[in-house]
């Protein structure tokens, strides 16, 4: 993973002693709440409902174990015991007290990390596929690149205010898992005409109030050319896009305004006076940030060892977790696990300091030292030998992370909600509780195979709602919680957005009308097809006869 040089160690020192003397005006009354909330943000520093929340940048979701230790010390000491795993692969804290934020940045800043950029209208935390760098479909590593524009995007001073936030995701395997096409812009690694890598490009994608599919704009750019594309589309959006109304500020706005032919025509103009300017990436540089994203000291290994072949046959349990947590590695005698944090009762995305502490204890022991955020709120262990994943998964269970329902119905994605965000309409943690109690059997949700749930609190979005198969929306009332469901949404390589069923229910409505639209799944399926494919198939009415039809 990337580590920090002498002028990003001074750069941070600088910026903590200077949020510092910010912090002191203000508890002191010498900044108003409007003069402190520019740099509060800045420093990822937001107020919700109770108590402030602070959002930790974590780059391309890649943590080491000394970084996940010092995460355990600040959920420990300066909040609840516990921290929130994002769909942005980033770290919150959802109760530090505000005159204790310098010296919680102060401690991140000790292990390479902070809160830089993860709020406000700038460049966000770049995100990737969790399996960058050793997923068996993988055309090449991601993570570099996600470095690259990391740095050339971190303190921009051109996009440093720019309309709105700005969110950039970036993908390099075949199956897309980090919801790339609903971004600001999405970055595809592809092929060109010589079987070059190069990059496919999209932007005006997003979520929140209006949800769209980003569409592209470069069809092709060489890999020295990357940031000058970038560079050129940031430029007609910050020239271009709304400051008048912030509902209508986002990229997609303006995509949408302008229509895709004539954004695509500014921005090309744009790139043709840039494209060989001093953006322009060399080779040493790209070859720089390689370096940060070597392979491991693997060991040579041999594919399902004798080890793990008589676990899988004799251990019921372990076979079940290996099918569903574990995935292919690139190297033969390794494997990719995930750890599904979404027991029953726990809110999807949490994880304890003692939770923490132990990650970084089974990271050292099994993967190098390392984890991976993934775009689902779960964590990835990277690169575990095959011969050690029946007492790795012994380990996992001993701390509550063995869950075996990992891309299944009770893996949601699930954001804070009304417990936490002053934004929301309505509570989205008790929404997934309830269905994860009505689901608890792990043989039927084994049975029903694939299918995605999605919640937020409200049209913000942050549950990633419009892209769940089966997708869930807080909504107000009059004063009182409901929740709108939506059906088809995909975040992968051919997304969608999901389509409103029909008027919204009450909190208590929501286990059995979920549970209607999973009965006329498994009545209308074919074998092995999937919720998604079966949606497609028959359209959104026998769904909707189903759960609005008059009980007898």
């Amino acid at each position: 993973m990337y580590q920090y040089d002498k002028y990003d160690h001074q750069m941070l020192a600088d910026r903590v002693a200077q949020f510092r003397d910010q912090t002191a005006r203000y508890l002191d009354g010498q900044l108003s709440d409007a003069e402190f909330l520019p740099l509060r943000l800045q420093n990822g520093l937001y107020i919700q409902r109770l108590a402030p929340m602070l959002r930790i940048a974590v780059p391309y979701g890649l943590l080491s174990s000394t970084q996940l230790r010092k995460l355990a010390f600040i959920a420990r000491h300066y909040d609840k015991g516990y921290g929130h795993l994002t769909t942005r692969q980033n770290v919150q804290f959802n109760w530090p007290a505000l005159e204790d934020v310098p010296d919680l940045l102060a401690h991140l800043a000790e292990v390479e990390m902070h809160a830089i950029q993860t709020s406000g209208n700038c460049i966000r935390n770049t995100t990737t596929d969790q399996f960058a760098g050793v997923a068996e479909d993988e055309l090449e590593d991601s993570r570099a690149y996600c470095e690259i524009i990391r740095q050339w995007s971190t303190f921009h001073p051109e996009f440093a205010f720019l309309p709105r936030k700005f969110k950039i995701a970036v993908c390099g395997t075949k199956d897309d898992q980090a919801a790339t096409q609903v971004h600001d812009i999405g970055v595809y690694l592809v092929k060109g005409h010589n079987d070059e890598v190069g990059f496919r490009i999209l932007a005006g994608g997003g979520l929140g109030r209006t949800p769209v599919i980003g569409q592209e704009v470069f069809d092709y750019v060489e890999k020295k050319h990357l940031l000058t594309a970038l560079e050129a589309i940031l430029r007609v959006y910050n020239r271009h896009g709304r400051r008048d109304n912030k509902y209508k500020a986002r990229i997609k706005i303006l995509v949408r305004e302008t229509g895709i032919e004539e954004f695509r025509t500014q921005v090309h103009a744009e790139w043709e006076r840039i494209k060989d300017g001093p953006q322009t990436l060399t080779d040493e540089e790209i070859e720089r940030c390689k370096s940060y994203f070597v392979d491991p000291a693997y060991v040579e290994a041999e594919d399902s060892p004798e080890e793990l072949s008589q676990a899988l046959k004799s251990n019921v349990l372990f076979n079940g977790w290996f099918q569903q947590n574990v995935r292919p590695h690139k190297k033969p005698g390794y494997a990719i696990v995930t750890a599904c944090l979404k027991e029953t009762g726990i809110a999807p995305g949490d994880v304890t300091d003692n939770q923490l502490d132990y990650i970084a204890d089974l990271a050292d022991e099994f993967s190098f030292g390392e984890v991976r955020v993934t775009h689902h709120q779960n964590i990835v262990f990277a690169d575990v030998e095959q011969s050690k994943l029946f007492s790795f998964w012994h380990k996992l269970k001993e701390r509550s992370l063995a869950s075996m329902n990992l891309g299944l119905l009770t893996d949601m994605i699930c954001c804070p909600g009304g417990d936490f965000c002053a934004l929301a309409n309505a509570k989205s943690i008790p929404i997934a509780e309830s269905i994860q109690r009505e689901f608890e059997d792990i043989e039927e949700l084994k049975a029903l195979g694939e299918l995605r749930i999605n919640i937020s609190g409200c049209m913000n979005a942050c549950g990633h709602h419009h892209v769940g198969n089966i997708g869930i929306l807080g909504v107000d009332k009059k004063g009182e919680e409901f929740y709108q469901v939506s059906l088809g949404g995909s975040s992968k390589n051919e997304a969608s957005l999901g389509k409103i069923i029909g008027p919204s229910f009450a909190q208590e409505e929501i286990p059995a009308v979920v549970r209607k639209i999973v009965n006329v799944y498994e009545a209308q399926k074919t074998t092995d097809e999937s919720f998604l494919e079966t949606y497609k198939r028959v359209g959104i009415d026998p769904f909707k006869e189903k759960v609005y039809a008059k009980a007898d």
